[in-house]
């Protein structure tokens, strides 16, 4: 399906990078081609501090208020309203997305790309404390040898989100997912057609 000059957009995607990246990183590029092929009005976002050239990451509500206004953005651009869009992105970029779903922003469903379930070598340290507030079809796109959590911890989480949850797994991937950018659009926009 393509955007109709007409009716307009039929869902928005709004994206968000990991900790180390921006807008332009090669899967949330390969995803926007995706699902704009797929007729969705989609947004690639950066956070503040990539903005301003640092390094350490904006503290939760600073990242949880930049999705909010992206997302009152894409909405308001393509008309849509706010449960037409899915929200999401890579590592850090989707886990907060999550949050400021559960926190109550309106979404479609929740895209997340190497979600971070826990720091490396850390498994104790959980960042689930959200997912039972979470209402929305999720779908995880995940390595199967993602140091940030292996498909049996991730699957174990996932299984606390009330909204409907489909993992992904690709084969070989780490967390980067690097050279995997094709199987990640891929992935995602067969799932967003399901969800259309």
């Amino acid at each position: 399906m393509r955007p109709d000059p007409v009716t307009g957009p039929i869902a928005g995607l709004l994206l968000t990078p990991g900790a180390s990246a921006t807008r332009e990183q090669p899967a949330l590029v390969a995803v926007d081609e995706a699902a704009t092929a797929l007729g969705l009005a989609v947004d690639r976002i950066d956070f503040p501090y990539t903005q301003a050239g640092r390094r350490a990451p904006d503290r939760p509500p600073v990242l949880l208020e930049t999705i909010r206004q992206g997302a009152a953005a894409l909405a308001e651009r393509s008309s849509l309203a706010l449960g037409d869009l899915f929200l999401g992105g890579r590592s850090m970029g989707g886990r907060i997305a999550s949050m400021a779903v559960a926190d109550g922003l309106p979404a479609a469903g929740l895209v997340l790309i190497s979600y971070p379930l826990h720091p490396p070598g850390k498994p104790e340290r959980l960042r689930t404390d959200h997912f039972a507030d979470i209402g929305v079809p999720c779908l995880f796109v995940s390595g199967t040898r993602d140091t940030f959590g292996t498909p049996a911890e991730l699957e174990a989480a996932t299984a606390g989100i009330p909204g409907d949850v489909t993992h992904v797994w690709i084969e070989g991937g780490d967390h980067g997912l690097r050279r995997k950018d094709a199987l990640v659009a891929e992935s995602v926009a067969r799932w967003l057609a399901t969800q259309l």
